[in-house]
């Protein structure tokens, strides 16, 4: 059975921002921000022919600054925002902002592929995401599943929950969460959690992760040695509500059960660099997509902490006896937890890596020398997971 072999874009610029276009469940589209210092930024719209195994792509300006991180919003295909360097004073900022894409963008792409790369259109700016009191932006996280309405930011040791109106040109802070403690506190990294009626945030700082109730803005958990060094990416698993991932510069990957932080559930040692992306599959939560700067995405089947376990052979009288009967029956134990597919078309840091939203066996990742990678779930595990 022959895997499909990955299709690769190379960007002109270094780019470390990536993500899937949420709203998008049809075709299948990623958005990559560039980082370039001398030139104009760009926004490159992914789009993956998966018929023919060819990229189309569309430009568009970002003349704001270089992008660090970018999102989609999960209702409107043409809004997404981003957070930025900019030089002011010669002095850098970080700022965050809501942009929409021009309403032809589509239509003049394909009669001349190479025009919109020529002369790109230019984003129009909705409205910026700081105000005096909160600037330098380390990312902006958008509702899951929402309206396109809420966004939150996270600002230096601020989180800060934002309504958006008025077709989203005017944003209003509707609370704000604070880091307290010793120091020059500093968000790094955040996720909004789909379960609990999104009323739940997780966000690191430091090694530490922390969890915030969105009602109150006030904190809820708090695991305070999370790794070994710096926390650099979180994620929730879509279908077990209390299960979150989370990767940093200890090279590790742990999962954690946030009834229960004194020690993680599993914890996955297969980078040898700083791992800055780590994404459960949004159908399938056995299966994670690390990235590292060891220039290496990997692939792993965690199925024994998956909502899964023992893949669809059981029924509901084995489930409730508990995992821990499970090893006695030879008959059903569950599949070995495993790593997949180690995939090696980087020869940069891999900073960025996305399921799409649109094919669950499909997922893109970016290394910082601008090189787009699409590959799919091997064939074989994928039958193995749906027959």
């Amino acid at each position: 059975m022959e895997d499909d072999a990955p299709v690769i874009y190379g960007l002109e610029f270094q780019a470390r921002a990536l993500t899937a276009q949420a709203a998008e469940t049809d075709a299948i589209r990623f958005l990559v921000g560039t980082q370039s210092l001398k030139f104009d930024n760009q926004i490159h719209i992914i789009d993956f022919d998966d018929e023919n195994n060819i990229i189309n792509k569309n430009v568009l300006l970002h003349q704001a600054g270089e992008i660090w991180h970018i999102g989609a919003s999960p209702a409107d295909k043409a809004v997404l925002t981003t957070c930025y360097n900019k030089t002011s004073d010669s002095r850098v900022v970080s700022c965050a902002a809501v942009w929409r894409m021009p309403s032809d963008w589509e239509t003049g792409s394909h009669e001349s592929p190479d025009d919109s790369a020529h002369n790109p259109q230019t984003l129009e700016l909705l409205c910026h995401l700081d105000d005096s009191a909160h600037s330098n932006a380390a990312c902006v996280l958008w509702e899951p599943m929402g309206d396109g309405k809420r966004v939150i930011s996270l600002a230096d040791n601020h989180a800060l929950l934002w309504d958006l109106q008025e077709s989203s040109t005017q944003a209003t802070v509707s609370g704000t969460a604070t880091l307290e403690g010793k120091g020059q506190l500093k968000f790094t990294s955040g996720k909004w959690s789909p379960h609990h009626n999104c009323s739940q945030l997780a966000t690191a700082n430091d090694t530490a992760i922390r969890g915030w109730d969105l009602r109150t803005m006030s904190q809820i958990y708090s695991i305070e040695n999370a790794h070994g060094q710096l926390v650099r990416d979180l994620d929730f698993n879509p279908n077990r509500q209390y299960y979150l991932a989370s990767c940093g510069d200890d090279c590790k990957v742990k999962f954690w059960d946030v009834r229960n932080v004194q020690e993680p559930v599993k914890t996955l040692e297969e980078h040898s660099h700083w791992v800055w992306s780590v994404r459960y599959n949004h159908s399938h939560d056995q299966l994670v997509l690390t990235a590292s700067s060891d220039s290496r995405l990997i692939l792993s089947n965690m199925v024994s902490i998956s909502s899964e376990p023992f893949g669809h052979l059981v029924d509901d009288e084995e489930l409730s006896e508990g995992e821990d009967n499970h090893q006695d029956d030879k008959g059903k134990e569950p599949l070995k937890d495993s790593v997949v597919s180690t995939y090696e078309e980087h020869e940069d840091s891999v900073y960025a890596a996305e399921w799409s939203s649109a094919d669950p066996w499909l997922f893109a990742s970016l290394s910082y020398d601008g090189r787009l990678v699409i590959n799919r779930v091997p064939r074989a595990l994928k039958y193995r997971i749906l027959l």
